[in-house]
């Protein structure tokens, strides 16, 4: 990542390329290298206005797409950043449909998997929701019970789930059992 300003459009700074996309730069305690805060990211490019011209909506639809890969489908540990390496794609959105999305937020899962097998790594990241829902849908005995409707996205069913740490040994032991 330390050539990353060589592999952008004729080696023009990254910040310079930002700010022609999105119309302005994040204050300086906001950024850091080439990520911007996501929370600078989502206050300022969570309501379109109501000046809705056509560039207006192209920003807010850049924004909106580089905060979904980079804290959803390529999340990476920090979490809480969104990450320039999405500018070339956001660049062309008339090419968006052209890239296999699913098949590489696959490729990061594995990848994420594959390192938390590391016994240094403690931390597993990804797009741990798709992960999850995988899991829930395959092995219908691990799935939460009061979530058996069928809906679209198929992930959009356990979207609220969030289990409580209550007996959380007995859970753990049936799982095991239901995987055996």
């Amino acid at each position: 990542m330390t050539d990353f300003h060589l592999h952008i459009e004729g080696a023009r700074p990254a910040w310079e390329w930002f700010q022609e996309l999105f119309g302005e730069l994040p204050p300086p305690d906001k950024r850091k290298l080439y990520t911007v805060h996501f929370t600078w990211f989502y206050e300022r490019f969570r309501v379109l206005p109501a000046d809705d011209s056509k560039e207006t909506v192209r920003i807010y639809a850049r924004a909106y797409i580089m905060t979904l890969l980079s804290t959803q489908l390529f999340i990476d540990k920090s979490g809480n950043r969104v990450h320039f390496r999405w500018l070339p794609f956001v660049a062309r959105l008339d090419d968006m449909d052209s890239y296999s999305w699913g098949l590489a937020a696959l490729a990061w899962l594995y990848r994420c998997m594959c390192r938390v097998a590391n016994r240094n790594v403690t931390n597993l990241v990804g797009p741990l929701q798709l992960l999850q829902s995988w899991i829930f849908w395959r092995f219908p005995t691990l799935r939460p019970q009061e979530f058996d409707t069928f809906s679209f996205p198929l992930a959009s069913r356990w979207a609220t789930y969030l289990p409580t740490s209550d007996a959380k040994e007995q859970k753990i032991i049936q799982y095991r059992l239901a995987l055996d």
